[in-house]
């Protein structure tokens, strides 16, 4: 799996820290995504998907 992120699209809700924050972090000064972990393991496919899902601005992509 790779994740990738659009850090201007970001909305810094923070869903995909809830969902998978061992993939995901947040800025402290602005919340803005930060990303983790680009090729997370197979146990974390789920979570990663789930914060793809959640993200109000479309913001992370996941290819298998």
């Amino acid at each position: 799996m790779k994740v990738t992120i659009d850090q201007d699209k970001c909305v810094s809700s923070g869903q995909c820290v809830l969902a998978a924050e061992e993939v995901f972090d947040q800025r402290d000064e602005d919340g803005v995504v930060v990303l983790l972990n680009a090729n997370p393991p197979a146990e974390l496919a789920e979570d990663v998907q789930q914060a793809a899902v959640l993200c109000p601005a479309l913001a992370i992509v996941v290819e298998d």
